[in-house]
């Protein structure tokens, strides 16, 4: 089944636009702060071995909000 944006009543429509537009302001204000989190948290891998992976879901669970968390994971994505 396709999506089609258009074949959704407007307010629907406005409501997608607007948290599109809410998440890419939100991307733009936080990014370089989550790079330097996920560079902290990057950086304890050679020194918490096979626990930095548990260690590490702890760190990014401890992050709000779940938009940041997520941000923080995507940037620890591309450091791996």
């Amino acid at each position: 089944m396709s999506y089609n944006l258009a074949s959704k009543p407007q307010d629907e429509r406005q409501a997608q636009e607007d948290d599109k537009a809410r998440l890419f302001e939100f991307w733009q204000q936080h990014l370089e702060k989550a790079k330097v989190d996920a560079g902290r948290i990057w950086a304890e891998k050679d020194k918490r071995k096979a626990k930095w992976k548990d260690w590490a879901h702890e760190q990014i669970d401890g992050l709000n909000p779940p938009e940041y968390q997520s941000l923080v994971k995507r940037e620890l994505e591309r450091m791996g």
